[in-house]
């Protein structure tokens, strides 16, 4: 045996025992009802979606939550707990006729009395994105046990798109009502409408789902199981799909420069379908308060020293694209005519010189902390990258390394210089992007708020009326001033549109059937006969 061989075989056994599991060949489910192994990384904080929407959370929890909608690949409404909805003339009351068949994993039918809570009250105390969209509704009232009416204080254009699974999950009213939402010991043992229904959390090990019997949708769900895998190791991860051990990897979970190796295997395919309503933006999040990152100046300097296409190419190997601003092109109301930052040490170092920023005998100008976010090494390489771009012009950069929890809660509550982010669009900026520039977003211990803590007046007056206009030739012109005005401010560093790859065993069908991809619950997933 050649030492590469060896050095292989240890390789995957390392990955097979993160399984509990000892090498052996691929053995896969060989009907439409089998289970399925995915990997998921990092582990998740915990398993409610009202209260933590981080990607690993929102994997798992939309298999047992469910919302009144989901949404097919050009963003349009699809069905979920909601079997038909209509909109009135003036654009101020949504009706949803809830299906009546569907029952809580704990037996508990599901009524509209879930709903009204859910949205009304659960949601409104602890989701930050549910309370913006449900603060615009004069009322939530149930009509009767299957219908559900929002009346809107004024028309809210992207309102229908409120309702996936993340935005606005469902809750069991009957579980949590008169309890402390957030140390409900159903946060970790969930109970939801979903097709599979939590069985078992292993910390560091797995979580388990299993299929739920009384799934209102007859026939389905066809997966009989779903183990989520913990496996924080890069490259073990590989090897579990290689190998076969794992069926299915989602987001970031093969690094980058792996992913056109695996997606070549015969037993795999791949796919970059299932995130458009998500259309996220990477970002180095900048601090605002505090000096000399309050002083524009400073953080066009930094955009300055920034190279997107480095990013784009090198560190996410195509599976993006350079971003431009705040709205992904892949978004409604992109502006592409915004201020351009050529990459220039020069320009950077005028900038810095000008605001008084000099250097010591060292050249260094100032010292910074870089929060790197704790969800594989695309991050830490762009964290690392980050740091040699703008060392050329005296800035040194620290990178503190965090788990999930503690990187939340240091971004959350704003004890951080800089870190990286990524927050969904959810298919039009009143709904995904505003959220990260508005005054009155800024909301300390609320992670996926405006945590960067930027405010300017012009930018609030556009997206408030831009977010109540009904005409889309006027949002249009409403969000390209915002967006020009922000590319100028420079409150973040946009670096990439992204593009994840969904790596799956290729016998698997209906994986990918909507626009939260992954995120979906599965319910028609199988394997092929």
């Amino acid at each position: 045996m050649e030492r590469r061989d060896f050095n292989k075989m240890l390789l995957a056994c390392g990955a097979l025992a993160a399984f509990g599991v000892s090498p052996a060949p691929r053995a896969l489910a060989q009907h439409r009802e089998g289970g399925l192994t995915a990997i998921l990384q990092p582990e998740p904080p915990i398993l409610n979606l009202a209260l933590n929407q981080q990607t690993p959370t929102g994997v798992v929890g939309g298999k047992i939550f469910e919302s009144l909608l989901s949404y097919d690949f050009d963003l349009q409404p699809m069905r979920q707990l909601a079997e038909s909805w209509e909109i009135s003339e003036d654009g101020k009351m949504y009706t949803f006729r809830l299906v009546k068949n569907a029952k809580w994993h704990d037996g508990e039918p599901f009524t509209a009395a879930d709903v009204v809570f859910s949205c009304a009250d659960l949601l409104m105390e602890v989701h930050p994105r549910a309370r913006a969209n449900f603060d615009r509704c004069e009322s939530i009232v149930a009509r009767d046990d299957h219908t559900v009416v929002f009346t809107l204080k004024e028309p809210f254009a992207p309102f229908i798109l409120a309702f996936e699974a993340s935005s606005a999950p469902i809750l069991p009213r009957h579980l949590y009502e008169g309890q402390d939402y957030r140390n409900s010991p159903y946060n970790n043992k969930p109970v939801g409408t979903g097709p599979f229904k939590f069985s078992e959390w292993v910390r560091g090990s797995h979580i388990h789902l299993t299929a739920f019997p009384d799934y209102y949708q007859e026939g389905k769900p066809h997966l009989t199981e779903i183990y989520y895998r913990i496996v924080p190791d890069a490259a073990s991860r590989a090897v579990a799909m290689e190998t076969g051990e794992a069926q299915l990897a989602q987001w970031m979970d093969i690094e980058t420069f792996d992913v056109e190796r695996l997606a070549a295997l015969d037993h795999l395919t791949m796919t970059t379908k299932g995130y458009e309503l998500f259309s996220p933006v990477l970002w180095i999040e900048i601090n605002n308060r505090r000096e000399p990152m309050n002083d524009k100046r400073f953080r066009q300097a930094l955009m300055h020293l920034t190279d997107k296409k480095f990013v784009a190419e090198r560190i996410m190997f195509g599976l993006a694209k350079p971003a431009t601003g705040p709205i992904a092109s892949t978004t409604r109301f992109f502006e592409s005519d915004v201020k351009q930052y050529e990459l220039s040490v020069e320009k950077a170092t005028a900038l810095l010189d000008e605001i008084g920023l000099k250097p010591d005998s060292d050249g260094k100008r100032i010292t910074l902390r870089f929060a790197v976010a704790p969800y594989g090494e695309m991050w830490v390489r762009t964290a690392e990258y980050f740091r040699q771009a703008v060392a050329p012009a005296g800035i040194e950069v620290i990178l503190d390394s965090y788990d999930i929890g503690g990187w939340a809660s240091a971004i959350s509550n704003w004890d951080f210089d800089l870190t990286t982010n990524m927050l969904y669009q959810y298919g039009d900026p009143a709904l995904g992007v505003a959220r990260t520039y508005i005054s009155s977003n800024i909301r300390k211990g609320v992670m996926f708020s405006n945590t960067s803590g930027y405010s300017n007046p012009d930018i609030d007056r556009l997206f408030d009326e831009a977010a109540v206009e009904t005409s889309d030739a006027r949002r249009q012109e409403l969000y390209s001033e915002a967006q020009r005005i922000l590319v100028e401010d420079a409150p973040l560093l946009w670096l990439t549109e992204q593009r994840y790859p969904t790596i799956y065993d290729a016998r698997i069908e209906n994986l990918i059937t909507t626009s939260t991809g992954v995120n979906g619950n599965f319910a028609a997933a199988r394997y092929a006969e």
